[in-house]
Order: C-alpha cells, then sequence, then structure tokens
C-alpha cells in the first residue's frame, strides 16, 4: 500500500525536487547527530539508531551527486566517542565494514571516491580492512568525494600540525616568517580540500562539537531540530536551497 502526501506537502516536495541551484555548495560537512534519541523514542536500542542512520548517508550521497556536491564530509566518529559504552562503539566501528559491504558497488557506479580525515592507525584492524579496501577501490573514481571523519577531534588535529610545523621549522624546512594561514592549512587532514561551504547538523544542537574548527571559520550553518535517521532527501534539498540566499561577504560589505 503506497502512502500519498497531503497535497501541499505533495506540492511543496516536487517543487524542491525541481530546483535547480546556480550556486551549489561545493563542500558541505554533516554533523549526523540524534541517532540515540531517535532509538529511544521508539523504545529500541542506541544502536538501532545508529543502524538507522548509516542507510540515510547512502540517500544523501545521491543527492549530494544529484546537485554537484564536489566533497561531503561527515562526522562519523569523534575522539570524544571513545567514552561511549564499549558495546556501542564496537558497533560504531563496525558499520563502516557494513555500510561498505551494502553499499560499494553503488558507490561505484555513481563515480564516488571515498577518503577519511582524523586517527586512522588507532581504529580497530577491521575498520581498517574495510576502509582501505573501498579507498583503494574508488580511488581513480573523480566524482563526489565522500569524506567520513574517523576518529577525528578538531583540537587534536591543530596540535598534532602544530608539532609537525615546529619540526619542520626545527629542520629548516621553512622559516617562521614564512608561515600562513596556507602553510598551516598544508598540515591538517583536510590538506588539499577547500574548506566546507555549508555546515548541517541534525537534531537541535547548535555547537561545533570539536569539528573542524579551523576549517569552518566562513562556513554558513544550517540547524535542523530533525534526527538524523529522520534526516531525508527533501531536508537536505532545502538545506542547499537556502544556502543559494546566503550571502558569503568573507567579513568584507
Amino acid at each position: 500500500m503506497s502512502m500519498k502526501l497531503p497535497f501541499f506537502r505533495k506540492k511543496r516536495a516536487a517543487a524542491i525536487e525541481d530546483i535547480t541551484l546556480e550556486n551549489p555548495p561545493n563542500h558541505v560537512a554533516i554533523i549526523m547527530d540524534g541517532n540515540g534519541r531517535w532509538a529511544k523514542k521508539r523504545g529500541l536500542p542506541r544502536i538501532a539508531g545508529h543502524k538507522e542512520g548509516m542507510d540515510v548517508v547512502k540517500n544523501i550521497v545521491t543527492v549530494a551527486n544529484k546537485y554537484n556536491v564536489k566533497i561531503l564530509t561527515l562526522y562519523a566518529f569523534s575522539t570524544e566517542n571513545w567514552k561511549r559504552p564499549k558495546a556501542e562503539v564496537d558497533f560504531l566501528l563496525r558499520l563502516p565494514k557494513e555500510f561498505l559491504h551494502v553499499y560499494l558497488p553503488e558507490m561505484m557506479e555513481n563515480n564516488v571516491r571515498i577518503e577519511t580525515i582524523g586517527e586512522f592507525d588507532v581504529l580497530p584492524n577491521h575498520t581498517k580492512a574495510a576502509i582501505q579496501y573501498a579507498k583503494e577501490k574508488t580511488s581513480n573514481n573523480d566524482g563526489l568525494l565522500l569524506n567520513f571523519a574517523l576518529n577525528y577531534g578538531s583540537r587534536f588535529e591543530i596540535l598534532r600540525a602544530i608539532k609537525q610545523m615546529m619540526t619542520d621549522i626545527d629542520e629548516s624546512k621553512f622559516s617562521v616568517d614564512e608561515l600562513d594561514e596556507q602553510l598551516f592549512s598544508n598540515y591538517l587532514y583536510t590538506n588539499g580540500l577547500t574548506d566546507p561551504d555549508l555546515l548541517i547538523r541534525t537534531s537541535g544542537e547548535q555547537r561545533l562539537s570539536n569539528f573542524l574548527l579551523w576549517q569552518l571559520a566562513y562556513t554558513e550553518f544550517w540547524f535542523t531540530d530533525v534526527l538524523w535517521p529522520d534526516f531525508n532527501e527533501e531536508i537536505f534539498r532545502q538545506s542547499l536551497l537556502d544556502y543559494q540566499q546566503r550571502k558569503r561577504r568573507y567579513g568584507g560589505i
């Protein structure tokens, strides 16, 4: 039995479906928040929310591709997430393997390239193996870059960059006088990527949670009360449509 949308909602959905973006964001970053609360509202264990959220990722990748977004960076696992119960952490770190097992063929068909940012080497072997396989399999694709932030923390990233820079200065690779914002950016995980144009956070929270603190300096923020497992294509399109109305001045007039 198919469920029909109310007339006005259906009309609105069709209007959003038909939009053409004159100025799509080149790089969209998303803090995928609310999986646990989604599960709790339904009397389910938290991991059920994480599982549901995994399927949303595939749908959002499809929409991002359609609207010519070049980079999609998803906050999948933070350095602070290790503090969660071990069973939940173990489940979260098995999700990349499950996601890629199901959706990697579709990612290949859609010319998606997969990369990660964060401290990759300390992840469990099964997580690393699945992701490394996906990176290698998609390395020649030149479409959307699907960039998972795994074991990522922005403060750690910045301190790591400073330590590496100090080492290079000590080794006379460059001088302090040569240091500028671009040179510093080269030491971040996101070296070679443009900064996000649009940040989306779901679940009603309005904070950055140690995510891309340097890179988000001039990013447009878009918040929604919708929990991540309920974040759908229509809502994502609306965020892209709202982005069209933003005037990005970068401190100018």
